[in-house]
Parts: structure tokens; C-alpha cells; sequence
């Protein structure tokens, strides 16, 4: 929890504040941040986006992205920080798309494959990971690479 502290903290040094837009970890990197005493005063909330459905219709991922791509893919990780950081009113959004396991869907990525989108005023970024493990331990992998990649921006 220091590293989501410290992630914090900066933003708050900064005055900037911070939203989530989750699938695969389910909410669990919001949980942890929302863990940190005064986390109100940065942390805007989250989103839990698991299913397609809730992807197109709530946070608005173009459902051709989908089609084309597939849910956990670099596009549809990009769209989520987006479109939650103007639904979240936040100045930086994360998001993350991806398959914990145990199972693969058919057509769909390997159990460990995750995709990571950032959304800032100045643009979006994103990247994949790949990380091998139980369903718990990728979960949490996922939300540790999403605290560094938010430190990344902030500094």
C-alpha cells in the first residue's frame, strides 16, 4: 500500500486527481487506492467495466474496436482511460483489459495477457504485459504495473 500511497501523494503535490476504469482486476486497484487515508481528496472513483456490454454501453468503447480486436486489446485499454477520464471528470485516468484465467475464451488471449491505457489532457498511452501466475497473483501484478505506470506520468 506505500506505493499507492506515495502515488497519492503526488498527484496531491501536483493537484491533479485520478479515476480508474477497471476489468480484469475488478475494482481492485480503486480498493487499494481508496484504502489510503485521504485518498478523497485525489482519487475521483472507478469504474468496473468486466463485461462487453458494460465496456460499449456505459464507458462507450466502440463496439467495431471490439469486433476487430477483441476485449483485452490495446485499443479497447486506450478507449477505456479515455472516455473515463471525461465520465470520471479526473485529470489522469487507468485503465486495464485483460484475462486473469483460469480459462481462455476461444479466440481470446492467453491467461497472463493484459493491456494498460493511461489518459492525461495531453494524449493516451498504453502498453501489454504479459505475466504468468495464479488468478490472484495476476490480478495483483496488474495493479502494481498500474500504480508505476500513473507514477510514470506524474513523476
Amino acid at each position: 500500500m506505500s506505493r499507492m500511497r506515495d502515488l497519492l501523494q503526488a498527484l496531491a503535490d501536483k493537484g491533479l486527481t485520478l479515476g480508474s476504469v477497471e476489468s480484469m482486476t475488478g475494482g481492485l486497484f480503486a480498493a487499494r487506492a481508496t484504502n489510503v487515508p485521504g485518498a478523497s481528496y485525489v482519487f475521483k472513483g472507478g469504474i468496473v467495466a468486466y463485461t462487453r456490454e458494460v465496456k460499449e454501453k456505459l464507458v462507450g468503447v466502440d463496439p467495431k474496436i471490439i469486433d476487430r480486436d477483441g476485449v483485452v486489446s490495446e485499443l479497447v485499454a486506450q478507449q477505456l482511460a479515455q472516455k473515463g477520464r471525461v465520465l470520471l471528470g479526473a485529470d489522469i485516468a487507468v485503465s486495464i483489459t485483460g484475462n486473469a484465467g483460469p480459462d481462455v475464451e476461444p479466440g481470446g488471449e492467453a491467461v497472463g495477457r493484459f493491456y494498460l491505457g493511461l489518459a492525461t489532457k495531453d494524449g493516451v498511452w498504453s502498453f501489454g504485459y504479459n505475466y504468468e501466475g495464479n488468478r490472484p497473483e495476476i490480478r495483483d501484478k496488474a495493479v502494481e504495473l498500474m500504480v508505476t505506470f500513473v507514477m510514470s506520468q506524474v513523476g
